[in-house]
């Protein structure tokens, strides 16, 4: 799932070298902390956030389907 998540940012942002994804959780339970460029933030957020709500949607089916719960928090 972190893969997926860095795949998509890295296609929606202007500089995709500045996307890193950590992984911080346990079993069953995991967040993952996206963090971009200087700059990026604004088009991994979208507009009124629409970007953010469908990559945390795609991220919530994926992991629904592996028994498991994943949140998604934007870091500038």
């Amino acid at each position: 799932m972190k893969e997926l998540i860095e795949y998509i940012a890295k296609h929606l942002v202007d500089h995709p070298e500045n996307v890193a994804v950590n992984e911080v959780g346990g079993d069953h339970a995991s967040l993952l902390e996206l963090k971009v460029g200087i700059g990026d933030t604004g088009q991994v957020i979208g507009k009124r956030g629409r970007t953010a709500d469908a990559l945390r949607t795609i991220l919530t089916a994926v992991a629904a389907k592996q028994k498991k719960r994943m949140m998604l928090e934007i870091i500038d």
